[in-house]
Order: C-alpha cells, then structure tokens, then sequence
C-alpha cells in the first residue's frame, strides 16, 4: 500500500504543474490577445476620428459658403467668460490588469448650478461600469455610425433632449437667428469628435496596461526558463 502511494506521489505532483503550466499558458494568450484587440480599437477610433473631424470640416465649410464668409467667421466669437457647458473627469479604474486611468466627459452641464445633466452622468456611469472588466470587442459596427447611435433620427425627445437641443441653438445664435443645416450637422460632428477622443485616451490607456501585462508575462516565464 505504501509502495503504491509513493508511485502516485510523482505522478500527481507532475499532473499539478502541467495544469499550472496550462493556466499560465491560458492567461498569456489572453492577455495578448486583449493587447491586439486594445490596438485594433485604438486605430480604428483614430480612423473614425480622422472621418467625423474631416466631414464637420466639410460641413463647416459649405456653411460659409451659403451664408457668406461675413456671417461665419471667428470675429463674432464670443470672448466672456462662460462656465464650462462640457467637462472632463478623471477617475482611477481597477481591472485584472491593474489600476489604470479611465477619462468621462460630462457634456452639457447646467450653466446655472455647474452640475452635469443626470443622463449624461447615466450614461458615463454606465460605460465605466461596462469597461471596468476588459472584454473583447465586437466588430463589424461602422466606424462612421456615431451620430446615429447617439442622435437617432426616429428617437423621442425628451426633456433632456430638448433642453441639450436649446443649448446647441444657443452656441450658434452668435451666427445669425436663420443658420445653415450644414452648421448644426458641422456641430454634431465636432461633438462626437470630442466623445471619440475620449474614448481614443481610454482606449490607449488600456492598450498600454495590456502592454505592460503581456511583457510582465513574458519576463516571468524568461526567469523560469
């Protein structure tokens, strides 16, 4: 009986280091993984990026085309000081990668009492919520599709809808009471370009903590080699 215990000894100890082997293996492919899939986003929000700044530009552009260079142009700015209408936090997020920088952009604060509106700290919440585990993404949404997704055209408008409506017509009253189509849609475009280099610095900052694990990784199993 002792005899045949100590022939099982062996055998277990060799069983338990290829399963941790196996585990190890596991968590490297996975973090390479996530480093490739933090890269691919990365540049596909750059491109995504480089599309809504160059079509507000277009925008922009055929604006003061039809109402005259007179109407559009920086010399109607208005240069007082205003509260910030859009603001940036910064908030530490731990994951399975480690404590890494996570940027929220509250848009549309009340000018009153300086406080963001609650469906924008709703939906911010949400995706801090959402990104606070990394997963990997899922493709085949186009790039150009964020002005539908965050003003669909069939949507209901809502309070908050409408008092975010008021406000963007506000900002380009200095342009004349009668403005362009094309200078709401040149609007909509640099605010979604401004949400998309937020997500830009996420998605950056998860690329180099995926980075940083891989090659963590990779040292550990060079020191047991």
């Amino acid at each position: 009986m002792e005899e045949e215990e100590q022939q099982n000894r062996p055998e277990s100890c060799e069983n338990g280091r290829e399963d941790g082997e196996a585990e190890e293996q596991r968590q490297q492919e996975e973090s390479v993984l996530q480093f490739l899939d933090s890269m691919d986003g990365y540049l596909t929000l750059l491109d995504s990026l480089s599309s809504t700044l160059r079509q507000g530009w277009i925008d922009l552009a055929s604006a003061r085309h039809s109402m005259g260079v007179s109407r559009v142009t920086s010399v109607l700015f208005d240069l007082k000081l205003h509260s910030a209408s859009t603001t940036l936090h910064v908030a530490e997020q731990a994951d399975s990668m480690g404590e890494q920088p996570h940027f929220v952009l509250y848009k549309w604060s009340s000018s009153d009492s300086g406080k963001c509106g609650s469906g924008e700290i709703e939906i911010d919440k949400r995706e801090l919520q959402q990104s606070s585990s990394p997963q990997l993404r899922h493709r085949g949404a186009s790039p150009h599709s964020e002005l539908q997704k965050e003003y669909p055209a069939g949507s209901t408008t809502s309070p908050k809808a409408y008092q975010v409506q008021n406000e963007r017509f506000k900002l380009l009253s200095v342009f004349g009471t009668l403005v362009s189509p094309k200078l709401h849609t040149a609007q909509l475009s640099f605010e979604t370009a401004l949400g998309t280099l937020v997500k830009i610095a996420n998605m950056r900052s998860s690329m180099l903590s995926a980075f940083a694990q891989v090659q963590k990784q990779s040292q550990a199993t060079t020191k047991m080699a």
